[in-house]
C-alpha cells in the first residue's frame, strides 16, 4: 500500500513542481529582500516580488512541470489568464497574510519578516499546485 501511494505521489510532475516551486520561492524572496532594502514598504515589496515570481512560475510550470507546449495565441491567452487569476487569488491571500503577520509581530526585524514570508510561501505553494494541476494545465481531450 505504501509503495502504491509513493508511486502516485512521487513522480516527475510532483518532484519537478517541488524543485520549480523552490526556485520560484527563491525569486520571490530575493526580489522581496531587494525591494525592502530599497526601502519600499512591506505591501509594495510583496506585490512586486509576487509579480516577478508569477512570471517565472508560469514559464517553468508550463514548460518544465506540466510539459505543455501549446503556443497557439488563443490557447495562451486563456491559459495565462487562468494562471494569473489563480495566482492573483493566492497572491492576495499571501499579501494579506504577510501584512497581518508582520503587523502582529511588531518590530521584530527583517528575520521575522522572512519567517512570515516562508510560512505564507509554504501555504501558497500547496494551493498553487492544486490550481495548476486541476484547472490551468489540465490535459484536455483535444490535446491528447
Amino acid at each position: 500500500m505504501f509503495r502504491t501511494i509513493w508511486k502516485k505521489c512521487v513522480n516527475y510532475e510532483t518532484v519537478s513542481y517541488l524543485i520549480c516551486g523552490i526556485l520560484t520561492t527563491a525569486v520571490d524572496f530575493v526580489s522581496y529582500a531587494v525591494f525592502r532594502r530599497l526601502e519600499m514598504g512591506v505591501g509594495v515589496s510583496q506585490a512586486l516580488s509576487w509579480a516577478a515570481a508569477v512570471l517565472f512560475a508560469y514559464v517553468v510550470n508550463k514548460l518544465v512541470v506540466f510539459c505543455n507546449y501549446n503556443f497557439r495565441p488563443a490557447y495562451l491567452a486563456k491559459e495565462i489568464g487562468s494562471f494569473v487569476a489563480a495566482r492573483g487569488i493566492s497572491g492576495a491571500a499571501v499579501w494579506f497574510l504577510m501584512i497581518v503577520m508582520v503587523a502582529w509581530g511588531g518590530d521584530r526585524g527583517f528575520i521575522y519578516e522572512m519567517f512570515c514570508k516562508l510560512l505564507s510561501s509554504v501555504i501558497n505553494m500547496a494551493a498553487n499546485y492544486v490550481f495548476s494541476k486541476l484547472w490551468i494545465f489540465k490535459k484536455r481531450p483535444e490535446e491528447g
